[in-house]
């Protein structure tokens, strides 16, 4: 019988409630309960797949092929636990959803409204798979206030009057800025949050207030009197240096217990948080520093590659070295020479991407890598640019490029139409809707022996997480394996090409998936902590 625990947001956005959400899940993981952690969105988009990300982040992509908001990488990589396409739910999902069961005339006549129709939507989704945890963590997007989140809030409003405060509690994230002209911390801005919470029916059981100086045991009394919350509930939530130290803070400041005490379970144990220090030790006292350029087309807006950032940070935990992340928009090398920024940099990645702009750009990155020999990785996009880059420069196809900027002489990327999954095919019109239509989740591919990628995985067959809509024409595999391109990675119909590495390179390795949705604090995917290996490698060479 799983309990919920709601986490919504109060004063301002991006709070933090899904690192919240996530560092949680890791406590009560540590105290032995199961978890299972879930995003409910109050925008109207189906999912953020068609967002710019400027506007919205990443998208993480789950193994069962969704769309799904950054705060589902937090996640995962805090508890382990693989998020499913039910994890996550935006207003979109349900609104569609309830039309098409009233175009179906599933509602007998009845004339549909948010009330009961849309909250039994949401509260469906809640409990949707979920016989199998103990505890369910629900983040709801948005800030109290927010005229789309109201039906949200409803649905737990109702969940809790319907399941108990035996099966349900609710964690309000407020801020407590801090005046320092005045010199004082104000607590009003989160009283009146409470009260905006409370007027729509939900008393909330915990307070985690975020704050960037410690709060005083004065200000817990006076937010526990005004907001009916007790002080040992009222959490301080301060500014880190680094994330991973979230979950040992929280812990020490009661988050955890305060939950387990409020649905009256054991909470006298203390958990085992060793894993987590011994994290912060890497990241606090590394032993050594590389320098990565990610030259992107997103770089004003870190949040567009924060999987990567993660998954960079974890190659660097691997070995204990500490990665500098420098952020190149890709344009530059578009008007200036490579060599101006890249020349004293210890690796060198160009990450997936979306449309022409850039492109060149990020080509000129791939050749001063190739040519300098700087250790390259290229992601997504990224390989598929340096695909096009050797084909060109390598192989003498002067007219190569990818369908996707328009006609060419040589297409050596291609958009897809079909490709299998599971035995089955899908198709898709070239035509055809944007949202949901790449090719999405996890596909298996085959290494070939001996290839470098073979020895990093140490394993014949892996599956990985796809996003994209374009591939390299596997036409044209035989040309560039001439001219030194070498297809180390392929799809078992060997049909797609999954893989590109250059063996006479010291580390120059592109891959069609995102390897960086499956790295972890404590396991670091092979691919990062080998780059950063190489990176290191180069470092004492300089």
């Amino acid at each position: 019988m799983a309990r919920f625990v709601f986490i919504t947001g109060g004063v301002v956005s991006s709070l933090g409630k899904g690192l919240a959400s996530a560092a949680l899940g890791a406590l009560l993981q540590e105290r032995g309960y199961t978890v299972r952690l879930r995003k409910f969105d109050p925008y109207l988009n189906v999912d953020p797949g068609t967002m710019s990300p400027f506007q919205h982040g990443e998208v993480f992509v789950t193994d069962d092929g969704a769309e799904t908001d950054l705060d589902l990488g937090h996640y995962e990589r805090f508890t382990g636990v693989p998020a499913r396409r039910a994890d996550s739910v935006s207003a979109g999902q349900i609104y569609a959803e309830v039309l098409q069961k009233e175009r179906h005339g599933d509602y007998l006549g009845g004339t549909v409204q948010v009330i009961p129709h849309v909250t039994n939507a949401i509260k469906e989704r809640i409990t949707k798979d979920t016989d199998d945890v103990d505890i369910v963590l629900c983040e709801i997007g948005g800030t109290v206030g927010d005229i789309e989140g109201l039906p949200f809030l409803e649905a737990i409003r109702q969940m809790g009057y319907e399941l108990g405060p035996q099966r349900v509690a609710y964690i309000h994230v407020t801020l407590l800025p801090y005046l320092r002209s005045a010199g004082e911390m104000k607590t009003k801005p989160t009283q009146h949050s409470v009260r905006d919470l409370r007027a729509i029916g939900i008393q909330p059981d915990i307070l985690l207030c975020r704050s960037e100086t410690p709060i005083s045991e004065e200000a817990r009394r006076k937010i526990s009197l005004q907001c009916s919350v007790p002080a040992d509930a009222v959490i301080p939530a301060l500014d880190v240096d680094t994330i991973y130290q979230v979950p040992v803070d929280y812990h020490q400041a009661g988050l955890d217990t305060a939950v387990l005490k409020r649905f009256g379970l054991p909470h006298d144990q203390e958990p085992d948080l060793g894993r987590w220090r011994r994290i912060v030790e890497a990241v606090r006292a590394p032993e050594g520093e590389v320098t990565i350029a990610v030259v992107g087309k997103y770089t004003e807006l870190i949040d567009a590659y924060k999987s990567l950032d993660e998954a960079l940070a974890h190659g660097g935990i691997a070995h204990r070295v500490k990665v500098k992340t420098r952020w190149i928009d890709s344009q530059i090398f578009e008007r200036e020479d490579a060599a101006l920024t890249l020349s004293d940099v210890n690796g060198i990645l160009v990450p997936g991407g979306f449309g022409g702009r850039g492109t060149e750009g990020k080509m000129a990155a791939v050749t001063f890598a190739r040519e300098h020999r700087v250790p390259f990785f290229g992601i997504c996009f990224g390989m598929q640019l340096a695909v096009v880059e050797a084909a060109r420069n390598r192989a003498g196809l002067q007219g190569a490029s990818s369908t996707e900027f328009g006609t060419c002489t040589d297409p050596v990327v291609g958009i897809m139409t079909e490709w299998e999954r599971d035995g089955i095919t899908e198709r898709r019109a070239e035509d055809g809707d944007l949202g949901g239509t790449m090719r999405l989740g996890a596909f298996p591919a085959k290494l070939a022996p001996g290839s470098r990628v073979h020895a990093i995985y140490g394993a014949d067959r892996i599956q990985e997480r796809h996003r994209h809509r374009y591939e390299v024409n596997v036409n044209y595999v035989p040309r560039l394996e001439a001219a030194g391109l070498h297809f180390s990675g392929m799809s078992p119909d060997g049909r797609l090409p999954e893989i590109v590495e250059d063996p006479e390179h010291p580390w120059f390795v592109g891959v069609q998936y995102h390897p960086e949705l499956k790295s972890r604090p404590f396991a670091p995917h092979p691919l990062f902590a080998s780059f950063v290996e190489a990176a290191l490698a180069q470092s004492r060479l300089v």
